[in-house]
């Protein structure tokens, strides 16, 4: 593919340094549709990042898109705070129906905010507030969102520099596998809960992702998962599950705990949650922790209704049946598939890779491979990004809506790449 250069110089000159996603794709995108982008000047490129796990249902879903159109065409309420309106109902009543009952699954809804870090924040509140302690144990490469709270008990040191402030109040642990299975899992986290001379303050809950997502795709087995959640009990921890990327069937199953049969506490979701990729997020928790007073965690953008419509539409038309969990195993077997067959290809090279669902993440023994593999992918029209401490790490994250033509298409273009970048 033929890459014109873009008009870029508005965004150069105008737009902060900050910016990053854009670097990586020097283009000026236009249109999207299912899992395509298309750029200003008629490219087209596959996506495999879909939203950073946003658009678990591909871009402008015509079925979510009708519902949104008729809601906003029929002047429905935009803007809502907190306050009851039909298009929450809605929301509350199929969430309620379609995923928590099914579920067996007591919690209460709070919408904390726009985004995962605001629904991270009102976990770490909650469960401080519960307990009446200051603690809060996390894991190494963990990413929990770029809020000063969230930042505390997020491991990749670059994001928790950008502070500015010491970061307290938050314990790293090795997460599952982080010392090469050379010792039995939480001996150390449970050495120092038991040891009054360990100078741990014990801690108001453990908060942790299933499937490290800009950590690196590190995979949490379900036997380390029940173990952390035996652990809590015992100790008189909340268990905080992130759900923000992993959640709404990333993984599979509807929350990502589901494969480890452990029922958290609390759980934190967002990206996918909307189905449209429009902010809206959720802290769901035990009713017993619900101790909030009215008023006391607000938020101007809680109540985005356009959110809470294109939410509920997703959830009548993909979870009601189960096909979606099914479909979303068996194009997880088929990336498997491709990605052991270029692993083998690329054995010499250190090629490996981890994943459940439909995400995925491939390394290689040199650690700067993985930037030039997603550098080339894009000139090829294939939208990758990199994650781990040192961006070492390809991932894979395609809508779950992708077809299998289409899967074949990125997967073979990925090859491509990776052949490309020796």
């Amino acid at each position: 593919m033929t890459i014109t250069q873009p008009d870029l110089s508005v965004f150069t000159t105008l737009e902060s340094e900050v910016r990053s996603y854009c670097r990586g794709w020097p283009t000026v995108f236009d249109r999207a549709q299912g899992s395509y982008l298309f750029d200003e000047d008629g490219h087209t490129y596959l996506d495999f990042f879909s939203g950073a796990g946003s658009l678990n249902y591909g871009h402008n879903n015509p079925v979510l898109k009708r519902a949104l159109l008729d809601y906003l065409e029929r002047d429905g309420i935009t803007h809502g705070l907190d306050m009851s309106t039909t298009a929450k109902r809605a929301f509350l009543e199929s969430f309620q129906n379609v995923i928590l009952r099914p579920r067996d699954l007591d919690y209460k809804v709070m919408f904390p905010g726009p985004t995962g870090t605001n629904a991270v924040e009102a976990a770490l509140k909650l469960a401080r507030k519960v307990k009446g302690r200051e603690s809060i144990v996390s894991f190494t490469n963990a990413f929990h969102g770029m809020s000063l709270g969230s930042l505390a008990v997020t491991g990749n040191a670059f994001k928790r520099a950008g502070a500015g402030i010491p970061l307290v109040h938050g314990t790293p642990m090795p997460f599952d596998d982080y010392l090469d299975g050379q010792t039995p899992d939480f001996i150390w986290f449970e050495r120092l809960l038991e040891d009054a001379g360990s100078g741990l303050n014990k801690p108001a809950a453990t908060i942790v992702e299933t499937v490290q997502g800009e950590g690196g795709i590190n995979v949490a087995r379900p036997e380390w998962l029940r173990g952390l959640a035996d652990l809590c009990r015992r100790h008189d921890m909340l268990l905080i599950v992130d759900d923000i990327q992993m959640g709404c069937g990333r993984t599979g199953p509807f929350f990502s705990f589901e494969e480890a049969g452990i029922v958290p506490d609390i759980v934190t979701v967002s990206k996918s949650i909307s189905g449209y990729g429009l902010p809206m997020a959720l802290t769901l928790f035990k009713p017993e922790l619900d101790v909030w007073e009215p008023g006391e965690h607000n938020g101007t953008f809680r109540g985005h209704n356009p959110a809470f419509v294109t939410a509920a539409a997703a959830l009548d038309t993909y979870w009601t049946d189960g096909q979606m969990e099914k479909q979303t195993l068996s194009r997880g077997e088929q990336i498997e598939a491709s990605l052991r067959a270029i692993a083998m290809e690329h054995a010499h090279a250190g090629a490996s890779y981890r994943g459940r669902g439909l995400v995925w993440g491939m390394t290689f023994d040199e650690s700067a491979r993985a930037s030039r593999v997603c550098r080339r992918a894009f000139e090829l029209g294939l939208l990758l990004e990199t994650s781990g401490p040192e961006s070492e790490v390809v991932k894979l994250l395609p809508a779950l809506t992708t077809t299998p033509e289409e899967l074949d298409e990125g997967l073979r273009v990925l090859a491509r790449a990776i052949r490309e970048t020796a």
